[in-house]
């Protein structure tokens, strides 16, 4: 796992315990458990991948594999936190067509915190700017290059701006010409 943010996420923790702050503590217990079971998942494939490379079933041989080349890279770890903020947009919207504010509220409160795990997100306005630049690199001249403009630009934003956003933007911009 990236050592810096399961240091902060420790430390978020137990402060979020000694202010008996509820919220937070579960949500940080789900996000460390989240970043747990990712490292666990990227772990089991590296197993797998080296079972097949030593020529499949190995019985009860033991495979050794360096422990800090399967931990969680920042970016893996910052995916998980999107992928986890992404959920609750997603239940946010649910518990909204619903007619559950309680529960769009609830869920809206834990992206709060969770988004204090992610860097600094860009406005739309900065979004627009990366666009133009790599609609002018792909030279795209429709909205049927969309998905290329997208393949250069979501790289570059990844973390700091959601892909739905990035989307609409460039979508939005294609359409003009």
């Amino acid at each position: 796992m990236a050592d810096d943010l399961n240091e902060r996420l420790a430390n978020d923790l137990k402060t979020a315990m000694r202010e008996h702050d509820e919220m937070r503590k579960t949500t940080l217990r789900g996000l460390r458990a989240a970043l747990q079971r990712a490292a666990e998942d990227k772990r089991a494939t590296a197993v797998d991948k080296e079972k097949k490379r030593r020529g499949g079933d190995l019985g009860d041989a033991p495979v050794v594999l360096d422990d800090a080349a399967l931990a969680l890279t920042p970016d893996e770890a910052l995916a998980v936190v999107q992928r986890e903020v992404k959920q609750r947009r997603d239940a946010v919207a649910e518990y909204t067509r619903g007619n559950r504010p309680d529960l769009a509220a609830n869920e809206e409160a834990e992206i709060a915190i969770l988004q204090t795990y992610l860097p600094q997100q860009m406005t739309r306005e900065e979004i627009e700017v990366a666009a133009q630049q790599a609609i002018a690199e792909v030279v795209a001249t429709g909205v049927s290059q969309v998905g290329q403009v997208m393949k250069v630009l979501t790289p570059r934003l990844r973390g700091r701006a959601d892909g739905r956003v990035i989307n609409e933007v460039v979508r939005g911009l294609l359409e003009k010409k």
